[in-house]
């Protein structure tokens, strides 16, 4: 199954009770609001799903994993309402990730910044590269991870997101993203599909029953998120409205 036109790519392919997604944009796969959309409503539609037990989350391409949000679309927001729907679709992502009945498995095969790291963030369990640097910029932007903060704090811990976020304009190696959590395991790019396979096929052979009842127990205390991503859409939603961000966007895009 393929969706494909200027807001993106989304596809989903089948390897026996595995299904594979990946997205992408031209943009450095960032995402524009219809492709949060079309993925949230995906991983919806998987989770229901009962011939798949394991799902692969990955992007096209071999550089970028994921930008975040897109810089176009957030020129666009003209008030209060607008941002807060933008930012929601990265509130009903996570929300979809870590409610599915799947273990979800994230093959990064490269840098990440913003929300790209809040998605790394609601995978189950994640394979990287060491060319998978991690950045939290959105404070330079005027704005702050204020939805995926909730997903990087769970993975990392709140110490680390804040050196993240504060330290905003360095990014964190591989390495360090991996002593933090936020990646279970690295290795060399030209092995990166064949771990996330093997890794994969493994998991799909366990009863799916055993792994829809762990997936419960690793997601156990987050079920306030279903108003507080949305509430954090709210503040990021007015924040990206300031003087400070739209000019801070205008520099960035060029």
């Amino acid at each position: 199954m393929s969706l494909e036109n200027t807001n993106g790519s989304l596809e989903t392919s089948f390897q026996n009770t595995i299904a594979i997604v990946q997205f992408g944009h031209p943009a450095s796969n960032s995402f524009p609001s219809e492709l949060l959309n079309r993925l949230t409503t995906e991983i919806n539609d998987l989770s229901r799903n009962e011939a798949v037990s394991v799902i692969i989350l990955k992007s096209e391409g071999s550089k970028a994993f994921c930008s975040g949000a897109s810089f176009d679309e957030l020129l666009k927001v003209e008030n209060e309402e607008q941002g807060l729907e933008f930012f929601s679709g990265f509130a009903h992502l996570l929300n979809a990730m870590r409610n599915c009945n799947k273990i979800i498995i994230g093959r990064v095969q490269g840098k990440a910044v913003g929300g790209g790291v809040g998605i790394i963030s609601a995978c189950d369990y994640v394979f990287a590269t060491p060319q998978s640097d991690v950045k939290l910029s959105e404070l330079a932007i005027g704005i702050g991870p204020f939805v995926i903060e909730p997903a990087v704090s769970r993975k990392i811990g709140k110490t680390a997101m804040t050196e993240m976020t504060l330290a905003g304009h360095e990014w964190k190696s591989a390495e360090w993203a991996l002593q933090k959590g936020l990646f279970s395991a690295l290795c060399k790019a030209e092995k990166l599909d064949a771990e996330v396979e093997s890794f994969a096929g493994r998991l799909s052979s366990y009863n799916p029953e055993a792994l829809y009842e762990m997936k419960k127990i690793i997601w156990e205390g987050t079920e306030t998120w279903e108003s507080l991503l949305f509430e954090r859409a709210a503040i990021t939603g007015k924040l990206v409205l300031s003087d400070f961000t739209k000019s801070a966007l205008l520099q960035f895009k060029k």
